[in-house]
């Protein structure tokens, strides 16, 4: 990923960023926040221009922008289980090191975290104030970089939890279920574990909003309105490109084992946008048709 830089043709709203760092800038949430930022100051950083696990190089990376996003994380979730530590660095130590030199720039700072901070066994949604009670390694680190990030720069950090995330930009669920609906006469999808499909490029445009509104500092999740389980997202992808819904099969997680649990339940509440006077995400199928229309689901 080059160093990306624009001259700010667009003028943000009032008390918005002009002077943007993107950490983590080449996966699907970063490609869709540079276009969501276009006509600004971008600095779009992949792993190759920046080690997050480097303070110094955190400190000269962000010096002179006056908002930072960090979309770097460590999400393979089963190794994890296995390599705790090189988790940690990314995602909790990255976390902090970039909090603290957005505090020293006099930036805002917009820490990613997911889902897996909670346990999962709720039923109804999480609110943005729920105690944090991960059961994984990978939601353990990503909890400790949300309480690193708010503590090294308790005024200026927004985190922003999110969930089940695609788009065009990678690999993902969605675009998994659409090749496969292509290549097999059947797939079997676990109907057991609910949460809200998120399309990145949604994510993208409310991340800007909350740093364009000036949004006070404090948690916010940015996922798509509604739930539904991963049987039923697979059937709506299933639909979208052309085949036939009922080729998605029921199952339950006891047929996929893996190292690391999944929260069963990942639905959050939306509560704080409201506060903050900014609406909330759409629901997730209107975000999925329309990613589908956009060229999101071809293969």
């Amino acid at each position: 990923m080059t160093r990306a830089s624009s001259s700010s043709a667009d003028t943000p709203r009032s008390g918005g960023p002009t002077r943007v760092l993107i950490a983590g800038a080449g996966g699907m949430l970063g490609l869709d926040l540079q276009r969501a930022l276009e006509g600004r100051g971008v600095t779009a950083l992949d792993h190759a221009d920046l080690d997050v696990a480097d303070a110094a190089a955190c400190l000269a990376a962000v010096e002179g922008h006056d908002a930072v996003i960090n979309a770097a994380a460590y999400t393979r979730v089963d190794d994890a289980e296995g390599d705790e530590d090189a988790a940690y660095t990314v995602n909790a130590t990255g976390a902090a090191n970039l909090a603290v030199a957005a505090r020293e720039a006099g930036a805002r700072f917009v820490q990613l975290s997911t889902d897996y901070v909670f346990r999962g066994d709720a039923t109804s949604p999480y609110p943005e104030d729920a105690p944090l009670d991960p059961i994984s390694a990978y939601g353990r680190t990503k909890a400790a970089g949300e309480r690193l990030a708010r503590a090294e720069h308790p005024d200026g950090t927004l985190i922003v939890r999110t969930a089940w995330l695609y788009g065009a930009g990678g690999g993902n669920f969605a675009r998994t279920m659409a090749r496969l609906a292509a290549s097999r006469p059947s797939v079997e999808v676990v109907a057991d574990q609910l949460g809200q499909p998120t399309f990145t490029g949604d994510l993208a445009a409310q991340i800007v909003a909350l740093l364009d509104a000036d949004a006070p500092a404090g948690v916010y999740h940015g996922t798509n309105a509604g739930e539904v389980s991963w049987h039923g997202f697979a059937r709506e992808i299933f639909r979208l490109v052309g085949a036939e819904p009922d080729a998605v099969h029921e199952t339950d997680s006891s047929a996929f084992v893996r190292p690391a649990p999944r929260p069963a339940y990942s639905v959050l509440g939306h509560d704080r946008w409201r506060e903050a006077g900014i609406a909330p995400m759409r629901p997730w199928l209107e975000a999925l048709e329309d990613a589908a229309r956009q060229g999101v689901l071809a293969v």
